[in-house]
């Protein structure tokens, strides 16, 4: 690791009433001592300083000190809070650089911080999350994170495998001092309740990782049922053109919601038809692809008319119905009751759309809302499972014990990617805790 020592605004850049910047490293300490032209205050204790380069006042602010290993990073730490502008802060960047202070790159305070041992790759993760958290459900997902309780799960998990390779290694190794040759069988066991567990949180779903990006639902419906009007009633203002005129919606329109603290993109399609035309057959395409896609499905029928058979054909079980156009008089085209069980609205007027919000906001939470368990939030964190539990579905002691060593081995080492550890050191320490070797 560098020890160069790095500096940032560590606050949101632009005009504001206070600026944060944040230096760390070995130079730190000496970098506030010449600004403030006085020795290092006391540890975590805010102070008020005069910073000054050359005889010139920069401003008058706050300085805290943090002395390794006592701090964020692990590394000496600053915090300079100064005013919120611009001359400000371009000022003091200066200053820095010009004392041969490098500018951080993005996320290398919290790289840095994983490096000394202050932060596992998920609660690192996790920081980011909650910065980029636009919902109550993104916060409270990030939060659980943040205190680690993914990184339990998955330290667990290697904790156990690591103690089941250790009785591994000994019955190879040991097996004329005495070894119990029911070891295997207690291996066998455990490794047994390990799939099992790991593919529970598979069978999730992808919900923590749909959390982070946002829920997708797409709304599909023939040509003019009132897709777009429905997308601008439910995001609050005209995000879609709405045209008397068929096909006028051709490519996707995105719109971001927070539905009532779900993270959720509303995406508005062409209509479906059979369209000679290429740039509305390209919008069809797209519409379908969009429909295989989504998470969620609002299939918009017109209630004044027959349904079609397009969108009747798009329907599946993630699918909600909506019955559009429900002030209209004429919303019984085959003089009884409409062929489709649905929810009715008007899009026009706002005639049911409360209704409609509450179920969709249930369906959400139903289908997404994360367990007690910790969620895996990341790709990654699924592929090191995935990968664990083919691992350890290969592991046969009957076969062939070294290899089923070996299997452990790389089940252990695809876990610990979930946290960044990735320790075999460690496994020596496991079997001379647990067997008098050498005895």
């Amino acid at each position: 690791m560098s020890r160069s020592t790095i500096f940032a605004l560590a606050s949101a850049p632009g005009r504001g009433g206070i600026a944060v910047f944040r230096l760390s490293g070995p130079e730190a300490g000496a970098a506030l001592v010449r600004l403030s032209g006085h020795d290092l205050p006391a540890a975590r204790k805010a102070v008020r300083v005069r910073l000054k380069h050359e005889g010139e006042d920069i401003d008058d602010g706050l300085a805290l000190w943090f002395p390794a290993p006592a701090s964020f990073t692990g590394e000496d730490v600053v915090e300079l809070h100064v005013h919120g502008g611009r001359a400000v802060a371009s000022a003091l960047s200066s200053v820095l650089a010009g004392q041969g202070l490098a500018p951080a790159e993005p996320g290398e305070f919290s790289k840095r911080a994983f490096l000394n041992g202050k932060l596992d790759l998920t609660r690192a993760e996790a920081i980011a999350d909650l910065v980029e958290a636009e919902t109550a459900a993104q916060r409270r997902q990030a939060l659980r994170q943040l205190d680690g309780g993914l990184a339990r799960l998955a330290e667990g998990w290697r904790g156990e495998l690591v103690r089941d390779l250790a009785l591994m290694e000994a019955v190879i190794d040991f097996s004329d001092e005495g070894v119990p040759e029911s070891l295997v069988g207690e291996v066998e066991q455990a490794v047994t309740g390990l799939v099992a567990d790991m593919r529970g949180h598979l069978a999730q779903g992808m919900r923590g990782e749909r959390l982070r990006d946002g829920i997708h639902i797409a709304i599909l419906g023939a040509p003019n049922a009132g897709k777009s009007s429905l997308l601008n009633r439910i995001a609050g203002r005209e995000a879609a053109i709405v045209s008397a005129q068929a096909g006028t919606t051709r490519d996707i329109i995105e719109v971001h919601l927070d539905l009532h603290g779900w993270p959720v993109v509303l995406a508005d399609t062409a209509g479906l038809r059979d369209a000679a035309e290429e740039i509305e057959a390209e919008g069809i395409r797209r519409a379908l692809a969009r429909a295989e896609a989504a998470d969620l499905k609002l299939a918009v029928f017109d209630a004044s008319v027959e349904p079609d058979a397009a969108t009747r054909g798009v329907m599946d079980k993630d699918t909600l119905v909506v019955l559009n156009k429900s002030d209209l008089d004429k919303n019984d085209p085959g003089g009884g009751a409409y062929p489709l069980a649905g929810h009715p609205v008007s899009a026009r007027t706002g005639e049911g759309m409360d209704a409609l919000l509450a179920v969709l906001e249930k369906e959400v939470a139903d289908r997404f809302a994360t367990a007690a368990a910790p969620a895996l939030t990341r790709a990654r964190h699924r592929a090191a499972v995935e990968e664990c539990v083919a691992a350890l579905t290969r592991f046969d002691p009957e076969a062939e014990i070294e290899l089923a060593a070996e299997d452990l081995r790389l089940a252990a080492t695809a876990i610990g990617r979930i946290t960044g550890r990735v320790e075999v050191d460690e496994l020596l320490d496991v079997v001379f805790k647990e067997f008098c070797i050498g005895k």
